[in-house]
């Protein structure tokens, strides 16, 4: 029996088509993935569920970090987004202990609303807004010995207005009846629950900088050099050295010209298509670092250490702030040209 998708809300429970395979699909492919239940990976959690007696779980924000995203009200006040109360839950036919760590609830991330929702022409400000926080974040974390090792959009989140005063039913009026299914099969009852869509009302200017899960200590030796999603990885990291603040750095200037661009510079993924790409931005690698790339079973280049070589033309950081959707003085472009060309000065990268 296919499982039934039910909306619920505060006052009234309504039971949709349990045939409605194509919103199952939806519900799967926004929602985290379901083997890590049946693995005891995740613990499984419904709307309504009272938690360490005091959290309410009232849906699902969503996100990329591999852990579920249930959202609990409370604010905090750092652009750091780190928990403020932990506890444990333990699973009852299983040794497994799952830790709930409670961080403040903040909107959607870079991705969702700059790729979706923020039209080029009309939002410069809040992007280069975003941008400068991003950075003074980065500052307090580096200024603490701490690499963030993962910095891509999907770790930078706006600000939400607080919803501490709203009950259920206003909640759900802004941010949508949950959609989910049940998840019979597991030791507990469990649903699946389609992330929530936060509107542009709810969502304020501040940045806020999370997922730490793959933060190190500054000059700390890492077995996987190389991070996904690949465009936001420093070349380095690819030729066999450790995550630092300068590979940081380089992730965050791929941002940075992600939100002024509107577009990503690096078009292919996987380590090869990444390398390709930047050499026809930038030029050649460093001879140095010949023989020396690996990303999982991938095949370096010769040719991307060839010194001869020159960017081409259509790709060079020139061309690509000249091809920004909103046009942009000549003056503007030479300072932004040059300003990106010695952010991505791979001759001054660490090997």
């Amino acid at each position: 029996m296919e499982p039934a998708i039910t909306a619920y809300s505060e006052d009234e429970e309504s039971e949709l088509d349990s045939d409605d395979l194509d919103e199952i699909d939806l519900i799967e492919g926004d929602s985290e993935p379901v083997n890590r239940y049946g693995s005891k990976l995740y613990y499984p959690l419904t709307i309504g569920e009272v938690l360490g007696q005091r959290y309410t779980i009232r849906g699902n924000t969503g996100g990329e970090s591999d852990a579920t995203n249930d959202y609990l009200l409370g604010q905090g006040k750092s652009n750091l987004l780190t928990y403020h109360e932990w506890f444990e839950l333990s699973a009852a036919t299983t040794s497994h202990v799952h830790r709930v760590l409670i961080f403040p609830l903040v909107g959607p991330n870079l991705d969702q609303t700059f790729s979706h929702a923020m039209p080029m022409s009309t939002h410069m400000y809040y992007r280069m807004s975003a941008a400068w926080q991003l950075l003074l974040s980065l500052k307090n974390l580096h200024e603490a010995k701490i690499v963030h090792r993962d910095l891509n959009p999907g770790a930078v989140m706006w600000g939400l207005t607080s919803l501490d005063d709203y009950d259920t039913t206003t909640i759900y009026e802004h941010l949508g009846v949950p959609r989910k299914y049940d998840l019979g099969w597991l030791w507990k009852p469990g649903e699946l629950v389609k992330p929530a869509t936060i509107p542009e009302m709810l969502r304020d200017d501040r940045i806020y900088l999370g997922d730490f899960g793959m933060a190190i200590k500054d000059d700390t030796p890492v077995p996987t050099k190389v991070q996904t999603p690949t465009q936001f990885c420093a070349p380095e990291r690819f030729h066999g050295v450790d995550p630092s603040s300068a590979s940081d750095m380089w992730s965050y200037m791929y941002i940075f010209s992600w939100i002024y661009l509107g577009f990503v510079p690096v078009q292919r993924r996987g380590g090869v298509g990444v390398m390709s790409d930047l050499v026809g931005i930038l030029g050649p690698l460093p001879e140095h670092w010949h023989g020396y790339f690996k990303c999982g079973k991938e095949q370096g280049s010769d040719g991307w250490y060839d010194q001869s070589q020159v960017p081409i033309e259509k790709m060079t950081l020139t061309s690509l702030v000249a091809g920004r959707q909103s046009a942009v003085s000549q003056e503007e472009q030479e300072l932004v040209g040059k300003f990106l060309r010695r952010c991505f000065a791979i001759s001054l990268r660490t090997a």
